[in-house]
């Protein structure tokens, strides 16, 4: 048997894979080459694979072909993970290296170079010419699956440097690790009115026309417990039940609810928000500071709230065709909104001059279109805004900078020089 350490080697050396690979592309060349010979050549018609010339043409062409696309598929893979290591942690390189996926891709293109040239050493272009017909179609075969392994090899890439894929590559072997180590013990079931999630995710997707058949064939009323975008543990409570538990198939219901890696536009358009919001905080945390994103960040949150402002939200009771309530669904309100676009930007940039100013004056202009019932949660920004702005700014004519509002409020004035004014015009001085 072998050793630990031989064996702990083989798991974690990224040349181990594509060299087997190599090794036995070469094994087969030799098999197929020797059924050729016995043959006499004559196995597979030569209609199927060509000419002697065309034959050795195109082998010719396949094996520069995989060097190519091996050299490329390296560097690119390279530069991939030295920006994974500046961007997320130096730590996750030996996990990046150790994915079989790649080095299986890796391995496949290696070994399609390695047969070509094994193959096209046995191609006689001379004379009467003699093709190893069965060898030139594995190659063949070899060079259609590593056309269909590179887009699979760039969605596969493209998705593990992605944040969510690689948190969730670590987590996945963090997770491995967890059952290896502290084996599971038989836990008490599941009360038999909620449904567990069986896999962890994102909620990024409801069949609510499945759920609200399944519970008016039931009798009874689903609750989902997570909100759209929520991410929900393995085993953690999915829907709860009201009424007839016993007639439901749990695990259909949760089959019904899409979990991703990752938030989606889908359904979900308070992710909307919070990438806005990443990205306006990204511009105004140290030490590289760049309040102009931020501003144009508060444009479009302005502007998205502007539209939700005067328009209706879903209750998240979902009705079958006799009126009845079946599905309970909870959805993000007019407050949740305007707390996810404001609460983080007014606590990171109450010390740029520019975020609070441009904030006050998005809460000045939505309080001039929103409906006397959602004037509350605008308020409420504007009294924690302009108390954040006191404790950052002590002197008067510093708080006097950051804001301009009409009459009868604090930090009166008109916007610095050479700042555009943000107030609505029905509130500018003429």
């Amino acid at each position: 048997m072998l050793s630990l350490r031989t064996r702990r080697r083989l798991r974690s050396e990224l040349w181990i894979v594509p060299l087997l690979c190599v090794l036995a592309a070469i094994v087969l060349s030799l098999i197929t080459v020797a059924i050729d010979r016995a043959a006499g050549y004559r196995l597979v018609p030569a209609g199927l694979t060509g000419k002697p010339d065309a034959v050795s043409s195109i082998l010719s062409t396949i094996a520069s072909a995989m060097v190519t696309l091996t050299t490329l598929v390296l560097t690119v893979t390279t530069v991939a993970v030295q920006l994974a290591m500046g961007q997320f942690s130096p730590r996750i390189v030996r996990a990046l290296l150790q994915d079989r996926a790649s080095q299986l891709a890796y391995g496949l293109f290696a070994s399609t170079f390695t047969f070509a040239i094994l193959a096209l050493r046995e191609v006689d272009t001379t004379g009467g010419g003699t093709v190893p017909g069965l060898t030139v179609l594995v190659a063949y075969v070899l060079m259609l699956a590593s056309i269909a392994a590179l887009f699979l090899y760039i969605h596969h890439a493209g998705s593990s440097l992605r944040a969510a894929g690689l948190i969730d590559l670590v987590g996945d072997h963090l997770h491995e690790q967890i059952d290896r180590l502290y084996p599971a013990e038989a836990s008490a079931p599941a009360p038999p009115d909620v449904v567990v999630c069986p896999e962890p995710g994102i909620v990024v997707e409801l069949d609510q026309a499945a759920l609200v058949a399944a519970a008016r064939t039931a009798g009874c009323v689903l609750e989902l417990i997570p909100v759209m975008g929520d991410f929900v543990p393995a085993g953690a409570p999915l829907f709860r039940i009201h009424g007839q538990a016993a007639r439901l198939d749990h695990a259909r219901l949760a089959g019904l609810v899409v979990l991703a890696a990752e938030r989606t536009h889908g359904d979900d358009p308070a992710y909307g928000f919070r990438k806005l919001v990443d990205i306006a905080e990204r511009g105004i945390a140290q030490p590289f500071t760049d309040p102009t994103t931020a501003i144009m960040v508060i444009d479009r949150l302005h502007d998205s709230l502007r539209q939700l402002a005067t328009r209706s939200f879903p209750t998240g009771r979902h009705e079958d065709e006799h009126g009845d309530v079946r599905l309970i669904e909870r959805t993000l309100g007019w407050d949740g909104y305007v707390r996810l676009a404001f609460d983080e930007l007014r606590l990171a940039g109450a010390a740029s001059p520019q975020v609070p100013r441009r904030i006050f004056a998005a809460l000045d202009d939505l309080k001039t279109v929103a409906p006397p019932e959602r004037q509350p949660a605008l308020d409420r920004q504007l009294d924690l805004l302009t108390a954040g702005v006191e404790h950052h700014f002590d002197d008067g004519p510093d708080r006097r900078g950051p804001r301009s509002r009409p009459a009868g409020h604090r930090f009166r004035g008109r916007p610095r020089t050479g700042e555009p004014d943000h107030r609505p015009l029905s509130r500018r001085p003429s």
